[in-house]
């Protein structure tokens, strides 16, 4: 299974929180097994995956939802892609 269908599965599994994956020109969200860009263009297909195969991912951030952009609840910060994989 892809990195991205696993975080999107881990939100499906969990889905009192939101990851916010920052990448080095581009913030995506995932949330309830789906995933959008905050920065770029979402393909309205939602098969078509948002991040890309063999990403750089500089941190992953656990948040609560429901996601409020302007009191964002974070669960944990600054995760490195090693840490989110033991989550998943």
């Amino acid at each position: 299974m892809s990195l991205a269908k696993q975080l999107e599965q881990y939100t499906i599994d969990h889905p009192g929180e939101v990851l916010l994956v920052t990448l080095p020109d581009n913030e995506i969200m995932i949330f309830k097994g789906f995933s959008s860009s905050l920065t770029s263009p979402t393909a309205p297909d939602p098969d078509i995956p948002v991040l890309p195969e063999g990403a750089e991912i500089i941190k992953i951030d656990r948040l609560q939802s429901p996601y409020n952009p302007v009191n964002p609840v974070y669960l944990q910060a600054n995760l490195t892609l090693e840490e989110m994989k033991q989550l998943l």
